[in-house]
């Protein structure tokens, strides 16, 4: 026992001599063995610039590894599975302020078109029904009178209004990312440097959501946001993952496929074609656009419905102006030019097909612009 005692204290006394600079508090050592790792900085982790990521002291709730797999599982169907490059790069971005284009959004391609077409359409729907008169004075022109600042509002209060509704006008949340919070990858998942550095504040008030939203606007409209991935997480954690699996046709689906065409619709609603304003999100030829009417009494006057305009956004940078369609109901060219044998649908553009599957028979005027087919 002694000998052993007496080795100990050379080994000690060895270990001392070639670190004299060192001083041996085993008590300092366990409590450093048990200090948590430095956190990793946004900057050596996340792609998204810096001045985008909100502080934690911010407040909200930091998101949990269990919500990361139930985003990644009913959005892409597994842990494996992150976003594209064209996912992370789509934003809600204006074309130029006060002109043509001043309420339009930029959406040129990819899988996150679909829901900047959904945004843009309650974009329209405010500046037109919303903030101004409810009456039919309005026109397209009042569209291209929208400031820098009046186009985050309409972009505040459009995301708003779809997570208000979302968490079924009771509840919303919305998600961003902060600069200093990290949940570290399992080797159940794969890290995104994004996802893991969700915060979530959730609200039970729409006026606060659209406030807190028009503070942040620059976490969903700036290049690098990742906005509408934030959006869209904001979208289900509003629904909350229960109600969305109720919502999807099955237990194992899930909401973003990887090859294009392959996803089964949901059971849409009966305002499909009556909304309560007349602003419809079309699927034309797999891709998806706006048609709208600056007239509200479009969808409660039955007289309106003689002779209308309609105007038609795509979202694409090649769209150089808003199309305008005149439809006339009371005309007849149409079913009389299909009789003559051929197929109607080879014959007319498809955005003309479109429309009369609300109005039947009707005649559509492109007034100068080239028809898209």
């Amino acid at each position: 026992m002694s000998d052993r005692r007496l080795d100990y204290i050379e080994l000690l006394w060895q270990e001392v001599s070639r670190n004299p600079h060192r001083l041996l508090d085993v008590e300092k050592e366990e409590e450093q063995e048990e200090a948590p790792p430095p956190r990793r900085t946004l900057q050596a982790l996340c792609s998204i610039p810096r001045r985008l990521a909100i502080s934690a002291g911010l407040g909200g709730t930091p998101v949990t590894p269990q919500l990361i797999e139930s985003l990644r599982r009913i959005l892409l169907g597994g842990n494996f599975r992150v976003f594209d490059y064209e996912w992370r790069k789509a934003v809600f971005h204006f074309r130029e302020p006060n002109s043509e284009f001043a309420y339009a959004l930029k959406a040129d391609g990819g899988g996150a078109r679909a829901i900047q077409m959904v945004v843009q359409a309650r974009i329209i729907k405010h500046l037109l029904f919303t903030q101004q008169s409810t009456s039919d004075g309005q026109t397209l022109h009042s569209l291209t009178e929208v400031g820098r600042r009046e186009q985050d509002r309409a972009l505040a209060a459009a995301l708003s209004d779809s997570l208000w509704l979302a968490g079924q006008e009771a509840s919303a949340t919305v998600t961003l990312v902060t600069e200093d919070y990290c949940i570290t990858s399992h080797l159940d998942n794969k890290l995104d440097t994004f996802t893991e550095r969700l915060q979530l504040f959730t609200f039970s008030e729409k006026d606060a959501i659209t406030n807190f939203i028009l503070d942040h606007i620059q976490c969903f409209q700036e290049e690098g946001s990742h906005g509408v991935i934030l959006f869209l997480y904001s979208l289900i954690c509003s629904r909350t993952i229960e109600r969305l699996r109720q919502d999807l046709d099955s237990p194992t689906s899930y909401l973003l496929h990887l090859s294009p065409g392959s996803s089964a619709c949901r059971q849409v609603g009966s305002m499909l074609k009556t909304p309560r304003f007349p602003v419809w999100v079309c699927s034309i030829n797999s891709s998806c656009s706006v048609l709208f009417s600056a007239t509200r009494s479009l969808l409660s006057d039955w007289k309106a419905e003689h002779l209308f305009q309609l105007y038609y956004y795509c979202g694409q940078s090649s769209q150089t102006a808003t199309a305008r369609l005149t439809v006339d109901t009371h005309s007849h060219h149409w079913e009389a030019s299909s009789r003559d044998g051929g197929d109607p649908e080879k014959r007319f553009p498809s955005l003309e097909m479109t429309i009369r599957t609300k109005w039947d028979g009707a005649v559509i005027a492109w007034n100068g612009t080239s028809p898209f087919y």
